[in-house]
Order: C-alpha cells, then structure tokens, then sequence
C-alpha cells in the first residue's frame, strides 16, 4: 500500500492556523482565500484519516491528532525551507527571522519593518520554534536573528528586554476556593514561562496544578479557552480572543529575553532587529 504523503502547501496553512489563531488569520497572512486554507485542511484530514481542527464557535481547536501534526509540521516545514534555500538559492535578498510564539505577532511584524527600512525589497521570512531551536538554527546559519527567552537557551545572546507576564483566563473565570490548588494551563516542558508561574505561585504559597498543556501556544489557548484554567502569557498587544487578564493572583516579573545573529549577518541589519525588539519590551513611561 502507498505511503501517504502529506502536502507542504497544506502544512504551512495548518501551520498558519496555529500561529494566527485561526483561519480568517491565518488565510490574510498567507495571502489565501480562506476557502483555500479550509480545502488545505480538509486535504490533510483525508491523508490521515481524522479531523486535526474543530470549529468551536467563532473560534478553533485543534484535536489531540492535530496538535501532534502541527508540531511535526514545524519540523517538516523548516527542514523543507532549508533544504530550498541552500541548494536553489533562489530567493535573492532574504532575510529569515526567528521567533518563539510568545509575542510572535508582535515581534514580527516589528522585525520585518525594521529590517525592511535598512534593506529595501528584502523578503523576510519566519520561523517560529522553541528558544533552544532557534539558537541551533541561527548557529547553523539557517535563521539571521532570533529572539527567545534567554533562560529556555544555553546561549545568552543580547540582552533586549522582559518581557512582561499576565495571568489570563476567560471572562468571569474564578478559581477553585483555597486550599484546593490553582489550575493551570501552561505549554509542556521545558517551558521557561511554565517554570516561571509554577515558581511565582510557590514563592506566596499558593498551590498550583498544571490541568493542561500542549507542544505550543495555540493549543494552550485553546485549552485556556474551555476554563478549566488560568495562563500565564506574554503580555504586550491585545488579550488573545476568548481571554482576559485575570488579576486574582501574584504578578509575575517580566522574563528575560535575548537576541542572536548567525556570523556573517549584515551589521546594520543586525542592528535595526535588536533595536526593534528593544522598542516594544522596553517598558512605558
């Protein structure tokens, strides 16, 4: 029998999805007509024989085996890339940046402009992995800048900022009555930011329980929205739809984050990206 063959086209809306929060997103910033990015979904469904995203009123979730295939798709989707730029070379002036999810639709924007005003009609292209990842990537010379949290790397890289932490969770949402612990949703170890809540709720002696977690932020969303639980997440731009900032427990301080280039990268480029990152974590007032 035929090995099945999952679509890359098919992967990177899927991915889109999981990045973007949903498929209206997801399909603007792939430039697609969501019907498209629905009939890439429905393609991979097929392929593998089981739903991978649900509707869930005017949002979505993704299935256990859709969270599975996402997180595969990441790996599929950067080896994939890499593989065409080094033996296509084709892309001409192409800028790869790299991110990790917390904050991405807020860093990327951001470093695109950036390195955009330095370097006119450069393509820029993403990659959004975890911390330790993205250090390999740039170390190999696949992604020119990445920012991530310092602590989640064994590289240190620039220092540019914290970022700031908020507990959120679904409007109205109260937890259980002490001394039952609070329930938490949080992304699987190693997480810096999982670490970060259970460590700040333990330093006032509040007891926590971890009641959710997933490969990446979408998922964790997606948990967060049912309310079983509270999230600690990055707190610059808008409250992720479904969840407000819940302000019932101990605040958390900002989480160190870092910046790297791959040897070689263009100064100036270099530069405006790590000014850039400075910009939004540098602290109002």
């Amino acid at each position: 029998m035929p090995q099945p063959v999952l679509d890359i086209v098919a992967l990177r809306s899927l991915t889109a999805i999981a990045d973007c929060g949903g498929f209206h997103r997801a399909a603007h910033s792939l430039a697609l007509s969501q019907s498209a990015v629905s009939q890439h979904v429905r393609r991979l469904e097929k392929t593998l024989g089981s739903r991978v995203v649900e509707r869930e009123g005017r949002g979505t979730r993704f299935t256990p085996e859709g969270r599975l295939l996402v997180e595969q798709a990441r790996r599929i989707l950067a080896v994939h890339d890499e593989a065409v730029r080094v033996l296509l070379d084709t892309e001409g002036d192409t800028v790869t940046i790299g991110s990790t999810e917390h904050a991405a639709d807020q860093f990327l924007p951001r470093l695109t402009a950036a390195v955009q005003e330095v370097r006119p009609g450069c393509r820029v292209r993403f990659r959004i992995d975890r911390s330790a990842r993205l250090v390999e990537a740039v170390e190999r010379g696949s992604v020119d800048v990445a920012v991530y949290v310092t602590e989640a790397a064994a590289t240190e890289g620039t220092p540019v900022g914290g970022l700031p932490l908020t507990w959120h969770a679904t409007p109205g949402w109260v937890p259980p009555p002490a001394p039952a612990p609070v329930p938490l949703v949080a992304i699987e170890d190693p997480c810096a930011i999982r670490r970060r809540a259970i460590a700040t709720l333990a330093a006032h002696g509040v007891a926590a329980t971890v009641v959710g977690d997933a490969g990446y932020l979408a998922g964790v969303l997606d948990v967060a929205r049912t309310g079983v639980g509270v999230a600690l997440l990055a707190a610059v731009g808008p409250a992720p739809d479904g969840l407000s900032p819940y302000g019932g427990l101990p605040s958390v301080t900002p989480i160190p984050m870092s910046a790297l280039a791959r040897p070689g990268a263009d100064p100036e480029t270099v530069a405006a990206a790590f000014e850039a990152v400075r910009d939004l974590l540098r602290p109002a007032g």
